[in-house]
This record gives structure tokens, C-alpha cells and sequence, in this order.
């Protein structure tokens, strides 16, 4: 693919830095820099704030079809805004997953009714989304899911347990891939259901991190409710609409997913100029790997893009967890090889610092959201066709 950006996106890049530079200023700027991995919690509600004023000002959904609420833009121009959006160090936005993954899901996959009701509200941030896919049973391997759902009338009774569900204790629904066809296994007869989360049947708990943070949560379905019509696609057919998702969370999403990363790897530096680390051969080294890992993950994700765009898609999405969980872990232990010492001790009540929160969080990125291990099973079996793993 031709990785020159043309006059055209050299224009955007242009318009979204002014905007960025005219609008970040006074209480928003207050928000540089917050938010992220294990600091989910930072201003959120300020945050949510920006969010939507990103929205009202046309910057929500920027490769959505207008006809779908968002503004059309083509692949290289929806990267340059989170590019810009890195650079001017601007907050971590709340509703990733409505606009990167329920919201393109809907868009391929929804009815007409199901997209006029959801779309607009994620665009203007008024509903936010949280993915109910792990279970304690079910983590890095989805398709043993055992959340039931029946149809009860006109609406889908759930009964079960999801797990690592990221701020369900602040979002308005879930998309919950459930169990609807008794009797089946595996990938068949799943359901990928819209569920409100206000409802009596919902109980959220939260799950406290090595981080002291608490963005991930235990949901428990106890006869739980949602309308007949809130199935995505065909009942039972919910296995192709939830890899549809991970396709999404694969592609467009990394961009965004490595803003944070950019970041991250600036405090890192920056800390290592501060306290003379970067004069050791080995530190230095390290980070200059790591800007090239970085790089390399760019890359990936624009071909990964570059393939959906063009109606295609090969191995490349598949493997793109390995790339970034690996690369972020090993971020995390040369952070604290650059501190030093100063890495065991703790603040005031224990408080860690972003160095060392980066360092606990960045050790689960290699088993949440599909182990190394399943997907490089996943990688050799699905997409390779190699032999299937002996299993016991």
C-alpha cells in the first residue's frame, strides 16, 4: 500500500492540530494526558465532558458514513486525527467501544430499526457501551460461553456470569454473546444480544487490579430482560457477528489504542533524560527498539486497514494481539528498569505513579482479550489450517 499522505491529508492534518490547539485550552486543558490503562478513572466525568464536545463539534466517528451520523472520512485522514489527537497529548475518550466496535457492528450487521435507535447516540456520546464476551470459563476462548438466553414473549430472559468487563459499571448497555439455542456447543447457537444494563437482573462488581484501579468488573445476569428485536443478525448466528466485532477491535481501534502507547513510551523517555538512564548502552538501545516496535505496530494496523478497506482480509488482524500485548509488556519492565530503585517505593497511601501503573497493568496484556497461548492456537488452526492442538 502507498503510505504517502497527499495534499488533501496534509490539509486535515492541518485543521484537526488548529482545532486541537484552539480548543484545548482552559478547563480542558486541565485534561492533558489523563486516562489510559489502569487510569480509567482519572476526570472521568470531565472527560465524558470532552468527549462530547468532540461530538458536537464533528470529531466522533470520523469513518462512518455520513448517511450513519459520522463524517465519511477515508483510512489515512481517520489516522492522521489520531496522530494529531497523540501529539497535542489530549485526553483518553470515554466511548471507545460504542464508536469502534458496537457502532461498525451495527452498521454491518444491525437492522434499520436497531441502527436509527443506537447510532445517533453514540455518535453524540449519549449512551455508552461495555462487551460482554469473557467468562469466568470462557476467556480467551469465547465460543464456550455459557450465558443462556431464552425468548420469554416479546423479550430475551438472560441468565449467567461475564467477566474483565471493562467500565460496565458506567455504561448505559452491553453486547452480550449468550447461549440461545438449548443443547448446542461451541460456535453454534450463540445470540449476540443488546442488554440494558439499568435493570434489576444486573448486578456489577467491581474486580481492584494490582493497580488499585477497578475499570474491570464481574457483571451477573439473574433474569435479566431485553426486547426480542435487541438480537443482532440471525438468533443463533452470533459467532459471525461477534468476530465481526473482533475484526473491528483488531483493525480501526489499534490506531486509537496507540495513542496511549505513544504516550506512554514519551513518560518513559522522558524519565529516563531526567535521571541519566538514557546514558546506558542497554536503556537506550531499549528505546530505540521500542520506537520501532511502535512503528512497526503503525504498520500492521494500516495494512490490517488497508485490506478491510479494500473488501479483503487476511491473517494480518489475527495477529495483531501478539504484536501489541508483547510490545506493551516489555514497555512496562523497561519503565522500571529506567527508575531504578526508585520503582519499589510507593507515595503517599501506597499511590503509584504512572511508571509504576504502567508496569502492574501492562503484565495482564499478554492473557486478557485472548491469551498469547489460545491465539497462536487460534493463529495456526483458523487461519493457517494447520492441524488442531492435541487436547485432553
Amino acid at each position: 500500500m502507498d503510505l504517502t499522505y497527499s495534499a488533501e491529508d496534509e490539509a486535515f492534518r492541518a485543521e484537526v492540530r488548529e482545532w486541537l490547539a484552539d480548543h484545548l485550552v482552559g478547563e480542558w486543558a486541565a485534561l492533558r494526558g489523563t486516562g489510559g490503562n489502569g487510569r480509567d478513572h482519572e476526570s472521568y466525568e470531565a472527560r465524558l465532558a470532552w468527549n462530547r464536545y468532540l461530538a458536537a463539534h464533528g470529531w466522533t466517528c470520523l469513518g462512518w458514513s455520513e448517511e450513519h451520523g459520522g463524517r465519511g472520512l477515508p483510512l489515512f485522514q481517520q489516522v492522521i486525527f489520531h496522530e494529531e489527537y497523540a501529539r497535542a497529548d489530549a485526553p483518553v475518550r470515554v466511548n471507545h467501544l460504542g464508536e469502534e466496535l458496537l457502532g461498525p457492528t451495527l452498521i454491518a450487521h444491525g437492522t434499520a430499526a436497531q441502527k436509527e435507535r443506537f447510532l445517533p447516540k453514540i455518535v453524540a456520546v449519549e449512551e455508552l457501551w461495555c462487551q460482554g464476551y469473557s467468562e469466568p470459563g470462557a476467556g480467551s476462548d469465547l465460543a464456550g460461553v455459557r450465558t443462556r438466553a431464552r425468548l420469554d414473549g416479546d423479550q430475551w430472559v438472560v441468565d449467567g456470569q461475564k467477566v474483565w468487563t471493562s467500565n460496565a459499571h458506567l455504561s448505559d448497555w452491553c453486547f452480550v454473546v449468550c447461549r440461545t439455542t438449548p443443547g448446542s456447543e461451541r460456535h453454534h447457537g450463540l445470540s449476540y444480544l443488546l442488554v440494558p444494563m439499568a435493570q434489576d437482573g444486573i448486578e456489577v462488581r467491581p474486580i481492584e487490579q494490582l493497580t488499585g484501579t477497578s475499570e474491570f468488573n464481574e457483571v451477573f445476569f439473574d433474569g435479566a430482560v431485553t426486547a426480542a428485536d435487541m438480537v443482532v443478525g440471525e438468533p443463533g448466528d452470533g459467532w459471525k457477528v461477534a468476530m465481526a466485532t473482533l475484526g473491528f477491535e483488531r483493525g480501526v481501534s489499534t490506531i486509537g489504542q496507540q495513542v496511549g502507547f505513544a504516550r506512554e513510551l514519551e513518560t518513559v523517555e522522558e524519565a529516563a533524560r531526567a535521571n541519566g538512564a538514557i546514558d546506558d548502552p542497554g536503556i537506550s538501545s531499549r528505546l530505540a527498539q521500542a520506537h520501532v516496535g511502535l512503528e512497526v505496530l503503525r504498520l500492521h494496523a494500516l495494512r490490517t486497514l488497508s485490506a478491510y478497506d479494500s473488501g479483503s482480509s487476511g491473517p494480518e488482524a489475527s495477529v495483531s494481539k501478539l504484536l501489541w500485548a508483547r510490545w506493551h509488556r516489555d514497555l512496562g519492565e523497561l519503565a522500571m528498569d529506567v527508575v531504578g530503585l526508585a520503582g519499589l517505593t510507593t507515595g503517599e497511601d501506597y499511590a503509584l505513579d504512572r511508571l509504576q501503573s504502567l508496569y502492574l497493568f501492562s503484565r495482564a496484556d499478554t492473557i486478557y482479550g485472548g491469551s498469547d497461548e489460545i491465539q497462536r492456537n487460534i493463529i495456526a488452526e483458523r487461519v493457517l489450517g494447520l492441524p488442531r492442538e492435541a487436547r485432553p
